[in-house]
Order: C-alpha cells, then structure tokens, then sequence
C-alpha cells in the first residue's frame, strides 16, 4: 500500500490541520508516513503546501516525485492547478471551488474550474458553501478532508478517530461540528466521483 498526496491552498485556509488528521489516522494504522511542507509566507495569504507519503513500508523521501502523486488535496482552486505536475495519469484532484483571491489579476473562476474539469479524475466541491451552511466557514478544509477520504485507502473511520483526537482538545462542539463537515464531504464525493 502506498499513498502519495499533495496537499495545497492558502495560508489560514486548514491545511496544516488536515495533514495531522491524516497523519493521525496513517500512525494509528501503524504505516510509515513522511511528510515535508512549506508554509514561510502563510500567514500573509500566501501559498502552502505539503507532501504527505503513506505507505506500509518504509518511505525513503519525504517529497513526491513530479507525475506521481496518487492525490492532490486543495482548498484553493487556482492552487490545484499550480501542482497537476505532480498529478499521476490515474490521480485525483480534489478542489475546494471557492476561490481565495489574494492577488489582484486572480484568474477567471470558470477558466479555473474548467481546467479541473479537464482531468480524467476530479472531485470539485464548494466546501465553503457546505462548511457556512453548517453553521462555519472554518471547517471547509474538513469538508475537503471528507470529499478526499475515498482516495485515502484509510477507513472514514480512523478519519473520524483522527479528528476527534487532533480536534479534541477543543470540546465536543468543535468535534461534532467538524465530524459533520467531515461527513458531508465524504457524501458529496461519494455520490459525485
């Protein structure tokens, strides 16, 4: 079993959380994992990213070669784009559809979404729209999460056990919450990949 995923957005958006999620859920597995990210500019909107390999045996390198990555996860639409490199021929992308515009000559969200739609295998969401009409905007990387879940080759189940851990510490409002965006994500890729 192996599992290479590049995770990508924005800074603020989430994706440092999702990784120790996963990362949760592969160590309670007992697979290998390694991970390398960059996040230097995050906290002024900038991009983030980060390899995470999964694999029941051990893992050499923590970065993914370009055309082999099993997955990207991106909260960010125009940054699902910036990594399709990385994307294996039978890959998936799976992309928040809500776009985060932090420059000024941001492209066209259509253009953006139809170069998505242009990859063999794609799920794209509007986990903003989902995680405000669960009560916060905030858990749309968990929406994510949930939409990337089949692709994982990790069981919802210890997705769940992960964030209830990783979340945990936050009381159980924050855990449902999230438990809940979790679940409609994972339903909507369910029915729509």
């Amino acid at each position: 079993m192996k599992v290479d995923i590049i995770l990508a957005g924005v800074g603020g958006q989430g994706i440092l959380s999702i990784a120790s999620i996963i990362g949760d859920a592969v160590l309670s597995e007992n697979l290998f994992l390694k991970q390398a990210e960059t996040h230097g500019m995050s906290q002024r909107g900038g991009a983030v990213v980060s390899h995470l390999r999964i694999s029941d045996s051990e893992i050499a390198s923590d970065l993914i070669p370009t055309g082999s990555a099993d997955l990207i996860i991106s909260v960010e639409p125009m940054e699902s784009l910036r990594y399709l490199p990385f994307l294996s021929s039978n890959g998936y992308l799976v992309t928040n559809t809500t776009p985060f515009e932090n420059i000024v000559n941001y492209p066209d969200i259509n253009d953006i979404i139809a170069e998505v739609k242009k990859q063999p295998h794609f799920v794209a969401i509007d986990a903003d729209k989902i995680a405000a009409d669960l009560g916060n905007k905030r858990v749309s990387n968990v929406v994510i999460l949930g939409a990337a879940t089949p692709f994982i080759k990790i069981t919802p189940e210890k997705i769940e056990a992960g964030i209830k851990r990783i979340f945990g510490r936050k009381g159980d409002k924050i855990v449902e919450l999230n438990l809940k965006a979790f679940k409609a994500g994972l339903e909507f890729a369910l029915k729509n990949s």
